[in-house]
This record gives structure tokens, sequence and C-alpha cells, in this order.
């Protein structure tokens, strides 16, 4: 425990212990791509694809151990799911923090895949994660505005091919894909500009999210909607770091996904996208009442974590 030390030390030390860890595992997951390269198209690059997202599961699963015994934090985690480490899932959840990352890391362990999610294409130059994210299969999505699309009409579903070419590398391997479906993190700044008829929600981005469910098909287990609440307010990472995310609170709930979503077509059927958008309006306005009671904890939580 380093709750005896003052915050900067704490933060200081959390540091040093985290990017000393990621650089190991790093060194061996870069092994593990580097056989992926070299293996052939087929069972080798499958099975060279499972050994990466282990060995990224293990440091990530080590990240929750030595947080767990040098910071404290009281989780009260509540899956309501049946997880299998080689099933294939699809997660929708509420996105505040870069620490909400982590806190996905101590929901799910090992009982369930290793994640992987949709990141900005900058995002690759990241010292030492940009190649691990590459190897790992995370998809790289570029953003054009509505300008550029009216200027290059060839730009227009350019992320839906993005994503098509992701899931088919999913389609033969355990997965767990996280869509964060704000698109960005939740401050009440962000909320007033876009009016968003939720009180602790942005507006729900519904075209990645239908565009997954259209490539992966029914192979998918089941749809997990994961609620993340911090009662004491989110913190940015290095509040976490030196000890000031005192309390989380998450519970992960297992949806049934309409076999209609499965088939239809999101981005050339007008009748379709807003049937979609409006399962996804009540999806999010179910959690955004959710969110409301976790805060004011009208309701106990059993303690799995």
């Amino acid at each position: 425990m380093l709750a005896f030390l003052p915050a900067p030390v704490t933060g200081a030390i959390m540091f040093v212990v985290l990017v000393a860890h990621t650089l190991l595992w790093a060194a061996v997951v870069y092994v593990a791509i580097f056989l992926k390269v070299l293996a052939p198209r087929g069972g080798l690059r499958d099975a060279a694809s499972r050994l990466t997202a282990w060995l990224a599961q293990q440091w990530a699963v080590l990240n929750t151990v030595y947080v767990g015994a040098l910071l404290k934090i009281e989780w009260r985690i509540n899956i309501d799911a049946e997880l299998s480490p080689k099933g294939q899932y699809l997660v929708c959840a509420n996105h505040q923090s870069w620490n909400d990352i982590f806190v996905l890391m101590q929901t799910f362990g090992r009982r369930a895949p290793f994640f992987k999610f949709f990141i900005k294409q900058e995002l690759i130059w990241v010292p030492v994660l940009g190649l691990c994210w590459w190897g790992l299969d995370y998809p790289f999505m570029k953003r054009y505005t509505p300008e550029q699309v009216a200027r290059d009409p060839s730009l227009k579903g350019k992320d839906l091919a993005t994503t098509r070419k992701a899931c088919e590398r999913y389609r033969s391997q355990p997965v767990l894909i996280l869509n964060f479906l704000e698109g960005t993190r939740f401050t009440a700044a962000k909320q007033a500009r876009q009016q968003s008829p939720y009180r602790h929600l942005l507006k729900p981005k519904s075209g990645g999210f239908a565009f997954t469910l259209a490539a992966m098909g029914q192979r998918l287990n089941s749809l997990l909607d994961v609620t993340i609440v911090y009662p004491d307010g989110a913190r940015g990472f290095w509040a976490f770091l030196a000890g000031g995310m005192r309390r989380v609170i998450v519970e992960v709930r297992q949806l049934r996904i309409p076999d209609e979503f499965f088939a239809g077509d999101y981005e050339n059927d007008p009748a379709f996208r807003q049937r979609f958008q409006d399962w996804v309006a009540r999806l999010w306005g179910d959690k955004d009442l959710r969110i409301g009671e976790l805060k004011k904890g009208t309701q106990p939580f059993s303690e799995l974590a």
C-alpha cells in the first residue's frame, strides 16, 4: 500500500512501475507479433494472433494485481452474463476517462477474451503501444469531416471498410470488441454543446456499432452492456496513479441482439437505420437512468472483484 505517501510520490512510483511493466511485456508481445507476420495465412497465423492476445491479456491482468496491491480502490462489480474466454462478444460502454480501460481490465480479467477497440489513426505513432495495437489487430480509424467527403466522395464508407476488414480477422478467434458509443469522453461542456437529452451521457453514435454487428454476424455470443460509475467523480490518469480513484462501480448485463440487426443495411436503408438508432436510444436511455440510480446508491451490488 502506498496510501501513507504524498500523492505526487505515489503517482511517480506507480508511473515508473507501469512503464517498466509495459516495456517488459511489450518486448514479449513484439516477439509474438514478429512470429505472426512471418506465419502464412490460415491456422498458423490464427494461432499467432491468439498467442499475441493471450500475452496482452496477461499484461492487463498483472496490471490489476499490482494496482490492487499498491493502491486502495473499492470495487463493486456485478456481472449478470455468461462469459467464456473462448467466446465472441460485442461490448458497449459509457466513457468518462482514460481510466475506463483499466476498469475494464479489472472487470473482465481472464473471464472473457482480451478486448479490442477502434482507435484513432494517429495513435499508431504512440511509442511502444502503437505497434502493439497494430499487432493485436486493433482497427485504426481515420475520421473524415462532411466537407472532406463532399470534396472526395470516395472517402464515404471508409470506416465501414475498415470495420469489415478488422472483423474478418476476428471471425476465427475469441474476441471482445469494445465500443464506446459516445465516441469521446463525457464532459459537461461536451454534453452542453451536443444538447444531449441524457443527464449522464453524450449522444450515442450508432454507425460503427451497426457495422460491427453486420460484419461479425450471429457468431457473436451476445451484447454486453457495461455501465461504469465513479461515485466520487471521474478522475484523470495522473489522479488514478496518485491514488485519487477510490471507488468504482461497474455493472455488466447480457442483452440479446435482435436478429434483424445482423442483416440490415445501415448505410443505405433509412428505415433500418432509424429502427437501429431507436433501439440504441432506448438502450442509452436505460443506461442513463441506471447511472442515476447507482450514483444515488439506491441498490446494493455484490462485490465480485
